[in-house]
């Protein structure tokens, strides 16, 4: 159930002072993304343009960004915004279970064998297979024709898509890894209030885990393949078609472009960009954008795979 919190109670809550006319929130996004009901926060000055065009009703940020708002936007001032931000997600964060709601709606020709728990609210299509110990949260759909193998959890507000296989203890849902830090160097949890959403024909192989966005979206489209024991991190977007082998890593807010091929034990930093068809050779370490696909990376740090393989071939040489 989504929550409205006034303006005041917020700011209350976070011990803050605000000017402007009381209203109630819908919940919380990023400056780009945020309604004129939500509010948002900027913690630095490389995010000044959506600063100045975000729709947010209200933004936590520092004094000295607060001429940058927009006219009918309202400043929450403190000197550690991303700290109140934390603060402010646990004001927002749904029940983990629902107290009230519908039964689960199940469609025709469904095989679901015993020890399975589906939530309130939850519609699973036709011609599914669940096994025995899969959970799936409450407000969840999943689509036709989709196979769920053992002990495989989905969490709360996640969808996936028909003709989708999810092998045997993958998460999918589970909160991302995002904590603020205080002064005396405790970790204050950021509440993770977005959601995971896997498109068509996507298959997933056992013990990986996609964790849901901060706000907004982590996305799997159409027709992604990935192997066993793979991490995908909160608001991450994984492009159609791509396929990603076993025990590689992409860390938070990362867009892989589609038909995007990674190697096994490869990763991605955060908050990167990788062109269509780019393929990144085993054990290679991403750590700034490719803008140009349909090229071959390899190495840590990374370059292309024909300049890599030289530098090894030299490397080689010189121990003869």
């Amino acid at each position: 159930m989504n929550k409205s919190i006034s303006l005041s109670q917020i700011a209350k809550e976070l011990n803050i002072d605000f000017n402007g006319d009381d209203t109630f929130i819908s919940g919380i996004n990023t400056l780009k993304d945020a309604s004129s009901s939500q509010i948002s926060f900027c913690d630095n000055p490389k995010y000044l343009n959506d600063l100045k065009t975000t729709k947010a009703k209200a933004v936590l940020l520092k004094e000295e960004l607060v001429e940058n708002l927009p006219k009918d936007c309202i400043a929450l001032v403190s000197n550690q915004p991303y700290l109140l931000l934390a603060y402010a997600t646990k004001l927002f964060a749904p029940n983990v279970l629902e107290e009230y709601g519908k039964e689960p709606v199940i469609g025709e020709n469904c095989n679901i064998m015993p020890n399975v728990s589906i939530g309130k609210n939850t519609i699973i299509g036709n011609n599914c297979i669940f096994m025995s110990g899969v959970f799936i949260g409450d407000n969840v759909s999943i689509g036709d024709s989709t196979i769920i193998y053992p002990n495989v959890t989905i969490y709360r507000n996640c969808k996936i898509g028909s003709n989708c296989i999810l092998h045997a203890n993958t998460v999918i849902g589970s909160d991302g890894f995002g904590f603020a830090h205080t002064k005396d160097g405790q970790h204050i949890k950021i509440y993770q209030n977005g959601n995971v959403e896997i498109g068509n024909d996507v298959e997933i192989g056992s013990n990986c885990s996609v964790d849901r966005a901060v706000f907004g979206t982590t996305k799997i489209l159409d027709g992604v393949k990935m192997d066993n024991l793979i991490q995908i991190g909160h608001n991450c977007e994984i492009g159609e078609y791509t396929i990603i082998t076993s025990q590689v890593g992409v860390a938070g807010s990362s867009k892989l472009g589609r038909n995007t091929v990674m190697g096994a034990q490869s990763g991605v930093a955060g908050h990167l960009e990788i062109a269509p068809y780019t393929t990144i050779a085993a054990r290679g370490g991403v750590t700034k954008s490719i803008k140009e696909g349909g090229k071959i990376w390899a190495g840590f740090p990374l370059s292309e795979h024909k300049t890599w393989l030289k530098l090894q071939a030299k490397i080689s040489n010189l121990l003869k």
